[in-house]
């Protein structure tokens, strides 16, 4: 069974919904019930979901005709074509009002059925002194120390190592994953509509996906998804304080030296490494076999087997040349 975090609070007709935010549709009934919000990438968009397109999308958009779109006002020309429309002034305020109506997380005292079974698994060392919350499954010869938390329906897989006071919820752990001292994995990112009187929270609804054989250092943060899962990909490394924000995903086989950061819902392919205290902008991708040096700051895509550098980050050739050209040495 694969692990809930979140229940669905659907299904919410759109006359609901206009209560909820100020809104004009195209192409729908007042009375049309959706189940879902998704992003406009997902694959299981159907005529029960409501996706989204931000105001700075710059992807073609291909859905069915059937499929329910949150756009901007300001957007109408452009996304037209689509046949069901929800138009809103903010797309970003409305999803994070609508993102509490549609869903909550999973309390302690909710109904068994929202819970998996426990499962616990042989030769497992986990401290009196750790918390396991309701439906966690840990796979054999795992290791929970002093002051760790897991919560409700976490997977950690076989021969893993929890750290003293790590935090990990809405987690999928793989085999031999090390997670250090005071991390947290798969909390609720950074990721709210900004408004003058009162900011209003995204629910994340996303999970954190950590695959085999990953090293995670102490304090670090990885986030989990707002509409889409964050994802680090098998024997990928990071040194302590490292922080990967929600909807990110890296690919297998990368090292991030410590203190380095990735903003939401960028793209890290494999065999990637960074030097510390890199910081990558979010929504951009990083190719594969890509070198960055240290202190250096990301702020658009990079192909495959790039080494760049600086601040804009550009490649490190040209990078130093420009320092001796400045500089003199």
């Amino acid at each position: 069974m694969t692990p809930k975090f979140t229940i669905n609070l659907g299904p919410i007709k759109l006359a609901e919904i206009k209560n909820i935010i100020s809104c004009e549709e195209i192409g729908i009934d007042l009375d049309v019930e959706f189940d879902t919000l998704l992003s406009s990438d997902n694959k299981e968009n159907n005529n029960r979901s409501i996706s989204f397109i931000y105001e700075n999308n710059d992807k073609q958009v291909i859905a069915n005709e059937e499929t329910t779109f949150i756009i901007s006002k300001n957007d109408y020309q452009r996304y037209k074509y689509l046949k069901r429309l929800i138009l809103v002034d903010n797309v970003h305020y409305s999803l994070a009002l609508l993102s509490s109506v549609f869903y909550r997380e999973i309390k302690e005292d909710d109904h068994h059925k929202y819970f998996n079974n426990d499962y616990l698994g042989n030769d497992c060392l986990i401290s009196k002194k750790a918390k396991i919350s309701k439906g966690c499954a840990i796979g054999s010869n795992t290791v929970i120390k002093d002051g760790a938390f897991l919560g409700n329906n976490c997977v950690v897989g076989e021969s893993c190592v929890i750290e003293e006071n790590a935090v990990i919820t809405n987690s999928i752990i793989g085999d031999n994953v090390h997670i250090g001292r005071n991390a947290s994995i798969g909390q609720n990112g950074f990721g709210f509509a900004i408004n003058h009187n009162k900011n209003v929270k995204i629910l994340h609804v996303g999970r954190s996906i950590i695959q085999s054989n990953v090293s995670i250092g102490a304090n670090c943060c990885i986030d989990r998804g707002s509409f889409s899962d964050t994802i680090i990909g098998e024997n990928t490394y990071f040194d302590n304080m490292c922080h990967i924000a929600h909807n990110v995903v890296v690919g297998r086989n990368c090292v991030f030296a410590a203190m380095c950061g990735i903003a939401g819902s960028s793209k890290i392919s494999d065999n990637v490494m960074a030097g510390g205290q890199v910081g990558i902008s979010g929504h951009i991708y990083i190719g594969k076999n890509v070198s960055i040096s240290a202190k250096s700051a990301v702020f658009k895509n990079v192909q495959d087997n790039q080494s760049i550098m600086g601040n804009p980050a550009i490649e490190k050739f040209k990078y130093i040349r420009r320092y001796k050209k400045i500089y003199g040495h």
